[in-house]
């Protein structure tokens, strides 16, 4: 999750008393909550009382005198770099104290009272489900109430998540971010102020073997089974004309099982997949479309003069990874903290094995780079909790000082409509070498930023990489 402090504010005291300063927190680009530097200090020595000073990242020391604009400027990037070090901490990202901070200040800075609300949550296959929730509720409370609505057991639960989504005119989707623990999700949806923002349910694990536990309970199957069929229709999952008949006939056969089983055999199955973006890969400024999963991102791509191609990037021969931000300047080429601002540009850079001795750097330019970024931490999570012995399996986690409120009416999953015939515009892609010896990728020392050693993520999933990975 990309944390940054892009502005600060000079605002007026409560009771018209002296001017202070506030720090716009921004997640994945947007204002998260608004917090004064006391705030942070009180998070701060709250969290050194929990885990002792040696664990935590250095926090700028307080000033006896009035700052200057320039020790201003340079308070905030070192308390963005505080709040980026914090997160990207296993022990201190996931720490209540941390995540319940962040929760609090969204609701202060949004001005939302605590009371019941309806929330609409959408199934992949477009099914609504209205859940009535606290607007104070955490990821995990919304989460679970929609699962007590569809009677998912509990101990499926944390084989899926809430994404938030941007809607477009065609009706497709766009992902904007899963849902954090550190947000109440009704605020971050209704703070938007726009209808084309959306909640989306859908299932938060990679490895498609996890499947065989989902689909024992007839719930978690026609999750399964709808988000399927669903992304079939978007053309994410990629099917030849003789696979989309089997899939048609097993469908009237109402054959959910053997629906699944088949399309797991597919190219894209439980993919993400991401806007038309640009690669340097193969070369600069190439047109691409990004997909995650199988740990791996894949890139379709189409060079001049040939047919619809593929190249696939693993993710345990990623070394490292990095999301950089910059703002074009105005023209002229100078700003000013009173000049207007260009939009963000985002770039996920990740640094790659391509042969036995050879690294090299390949950038993504999306909008999307840091949901990018999360896939690439997710998949690395699982395969280091596979190789380790462990499940993803949840239980249910009860709320302090009561427990899950469970609805009166269960919400069966609907089943989609039968496949539509195959798109005969979509072209069939061909499959780069997996080495990725047919194409040249354009090197570069680092990524082209001056981003701090705090910003890469280091993929502990490459250390394990063998010959045979080669």
């Amino acid at each position: 999750m990309h944390f940054s402090i892009p502005e600060t504010e000079s605002r007026s005291g409560d009771s018209g008393g002296s001017a202070y300063v506030a720090y716009n927190i921004h997640v994945n680009g947007v204002l998260h909550c608004r917090v004064r530097y006391s705030q942070l200090l009180g998070l701060h020595e709250q969290l050194r009382k929990e885990y002792g000073a040696n664990v935590l990242p250095a926090f700028p020391p307080k000033k006896l005198f009035s700052l200057t604009p320039a020790e201003v400027e340079q308070r905030r990037e070192q308390l963005e770099k505080y709040m980026q070090a914090v997160r990207q901490d296993p022990l201190l990202g996931s720490s209540e104290t941390f995540n319940s901070f962040l929760r609090r200040a969204q609701q202060e800075t949004q001005q939302v009272p605590t009371e019941e609300v309806s929330l609409e949550v959408l199934l992949s296959n477009g099914q609504k489900v209205l859940v009535s929730v606290l607007t104070s509720d955490q990821t995990e409370d919304v989460l679970e109430a929609v699962a007590a609505k569809l009677d998912l057991p509990d101990d499926l639960i944390g084989y899926f998540s809430l994404f938030l989504v941007r809607e477009k005119e065609d009706g497709t989707f766009s992902f904007v971010r899963k849902l954090q623990e550190f947000e109440l999700p009704y605020v971050s949806v209704t703070s938007l102020r726009s209808q084309e923002y959306k909640i989306v349910l859908r299932k938060s694990y990679w490895d498609s073997a996890y499947d065989d536990d989902v689909m024992e309970n007839r719930v978690g199957l026609n999750l399964l089974y709808a988000q399927t069929v669903s992304d079939i229709e978007r053309g994410w999952i990629l099917v030849t004309k003789e696979q989309h008949q089997q899939l048609k006939s097993l469908q009237e056969k109402v054959s959910k099982k053997e629906f699944l089983r088949l399309a797991q055999t597919l190219r894209h199955y439980g993919y993400l997949r991401f806007d038309a973006c640009v690669a340097d890969f193969p070369e600069k400024d190439c047109p691409v479309v990004v997909s995650a999963g199988n740990s791996e991102l894949s890139l379709q791509l189409r060079l001049p003069g040939q047919q619809l191609r593929e190249g696939s990037f693993r993710v345990t021969r990623m070394r490292c990874w990095r999301v950089t931000s910059s703002v074009p300047l105005p023209s002229g080429g100078t700003s000013s903290p009173g000049r207007g601002r260009g939009e963000v540009r985002l770039e996920l850079a990740f640094e790659y094995l391509m042969s036995k001795d050879r690294l090299q750097w390949v950038t993504i330019t999306s909008p999307q780079a840091i949901m990018m970024s999360i896939c690439l931490q997710s998949m690395v999570d699982e395969l280091m909790v596979k190789k380790s012995g462990g499940s993803i399996r949840k239980m249910l986690r009860r709320r302090v000082g009561g427990t899950l409120r469970h609805s009166d009416s269960q919400h069966a999953v609907k089943s989609p409509p039968l496949l539509e015939s195959p798109d005969a515009s979509r072209e069939s892609i061909v499959k780069l070498s997996s080495k990725l010896s047919a194409v040249s990728l354009r090197g570069i020392g680092s990524p082209s930023t001056d981003a701090s050693a705090s910003d890469v993520h280091g993929n502990f999933a490459f250390e394990g990489i063998g010959d045979e990975d080669l």
